[in-house]
C-alpha cells in the first residue's frame, strides 16, 4: 500500500465515522419528548406528525398532577420537551424554569381557536407579565355521575358523596388539590384556591368524612371505568368531566351526569414547552398540529371532552364553573392527602 493509498483510507473511515456521528446526532435532536394525559396524543396522530416532520415522538402518560409535578421535576425538566397541564398548575412550573415562554408566531393555528380561547390575556394562569407560557387545549368540568340503578333521583349537590347510604359506594379521584378545593366550596369558601390554615383544617376533617364513603380512589378514566364495572358504584366524581361519562356509557354502564347547581369545578389544560426542550421549535409544531379542526374534533368525539377550535355539544359555557386557579399551598395539600389516605383521624387535624 502507498503512503497516498493509505492517507486516502485514513480520509474515508474519518468521513464515515463523522457521518455516523452526525447521523446519530441529528436522530436525537429529531427526537420529541412529550409528556401528557392520556388521549391527548392518540397513535393516528403521532404517526401524522411524525410522517410530516420527519421526526420520532416519545410519549409519557401522566394520570395525575402529583406525578405530572413529579415527572417533570425530575432532571429540572431536561427529559422532556412539551407537556400538558392544567391552567391551576401552570405557574409553580414557571417559577421553577420548567416552562419556556411561547412564539405565537411559530404556532398558527392559535388564531383558530375559539373566540373565548384566542383572548389569552383574559384566561388566568396562562401569562406571565406579558409573556405566554402555554395554549388552551381541552377543558371539562369536575361533574357527578351516578348510577341509574342505585341513585334514584339525580343529586343535586357534591355533598351526595358524603350521604351515609353510599358508604362504601362512591368513587373519588386521588389527586390532592382539587379534593382540597371542592371540600372548600361544600363549606362556603369564597376562594377555594386560597385557604386560610382553618379553612384547610376545616376541609382536612371534611376529606375525612368522605373517606370513609369512598370505595376506591382512581387516578385514571380507564381505572374508574375498571372499579365501576366490577363494584356496587353509586356515584362517581368524575375529575375527567365529559370524558369519563363517555368512557362509562361506551362499557354498557346506565349512568347519568349533572353539573349541580352550587357549581363545580373546570379545568383547561393547556401545552407548554420545557425550559429544557432540545428543539422549541418542533415543539411549537406539535402544539400547532394538535390545535387543526380536523384533530381537535376527532379527539373530542373520541374522548368525550370539548376542544378550544372546534365547538361541539361538550362546550359548556355555564357560569357554574369554577376555573381552577393555583392553590395557596400547593405541597402542603399534598402533605396533607398523604396523611388522609393513611388513615389518620377527625382528632389529628
Amino acid at each position: 500500500m502507498t503512503f497516498s493509498n493509505f492517507l486516502v483510507g485514513c480520509l474515508r473511515t474519518a468521513l464515515m465515522t463523522s457521518a455516523l456521528l452526525w447521523a446519530g446526532w441529528v436522530h436525537a435532536e429529531t427526537v420529541l419528548r412529550v409528556l401528557t394525559w392520556p388521549g391527548y396524543a392518540d397513535p393516528d396522530v403521532v404517526s401524522a406528525f411524525e410522517k410530516k416532520t420527519g421526526a420520532r415522538l416519545e410519549v409519557t402518560f401522566v394520570n395525575t398532577d402529583d406525578e405530572l409535578w413529579s415527572r417533570l421535576s425530575t432532571n429540572n425538566g431536561g427529559d422532556f420537551d412539551v407537556f400538558a397541564v392544567n391552567t391551576a398548575e401552570l405557574q409553580r412550573y414557571i417559577d421553577k424554569g420548567l416552562s419556556a415562554p411561547l412564539d405565537l408566531a411559530s404556532i398558527p393555528n392559535q388564531a383558530r381557536q375559539l373566540p373565548r380561547f384566542r383572548d389569552i390575556a383574559a384566561i388566568p394562569g396562562l401569562m406571565r407579565g406579558k409573556r405566554l407560557y402555554a395554549i388552551p387545549f381541552t377543558y371539562a368540568e369536575m361533574g357527578l355521575i351516578y348510577n341509574r340503578k342505585l341513585v334514584k333521583q339525580e343529586p343535586a349537590s357534591m355533598e351526595a358523596m358524603w350521604d351515609p347510604q353510599y358508604r362504601g359506594k362512591v368513587l373519588a379521584y386521588s389527586g390532592s388539590v382539587h379534593n382540597f378545593s371542592v371540600a372548600a366550596m361544600l363549606d362556603g369558601s369564597k376562594n377555594p384556591f386560597r385557604l386560610s390554615a382553618d379553612e384547610l383544617r376545616a376541609a382536612s376533617r371534611r376529606l375525612v368524612g368522605l373517606r370513609r364513603n369512598v370505595l376506591a380512589f382512581y387516578s385514571s378514566p380507564e381505572e374508574a371505568v375498571q372499579l365501576y364495572l366490577g363494584n356496587d358504584v353509586a356515584l362517581v366524581f368524575a375529575n375527567f368531566g365529559t370524558q369519563q361519562l363517555q368512557a362509562l356509557r361506551a362499557a354498557g354502564a346506565d349512568v347519568g351526569y349533572v353539573v349541580p347547581k352550587q357549581g363545580v369545578l373546570a379545568w383547561l389544560d393547556c401545552w407548554s414547552v420545557t425550559g429544557r426542550a432540545r428543539s422549541p421549535q418542533l415543539a411549537a409544531q406539535w402544539i400547532d398540529m394538535t390545535l387543526q379542526a380536523d384533530v381537535s374534533a376527532r379527539f373530542s368525539e373520541r374522548h368525550g371532552l370539548a376542544n378550544t377550535v372546534t365547538a361541539t355539544s361538550l362546550s359548556n359555557a355555564s357560569d357554574k364553573l369554577t376555573w381552577l386557579e393555583p392553590a395557596e399551598d400547593a405541597d402542603k395539600r399534598h402533605a396533607l392527602w398523604t396523611r388522609i389516605l393513611s388513615g389518620d383521624v377527625l382528632q389529628k387535624f
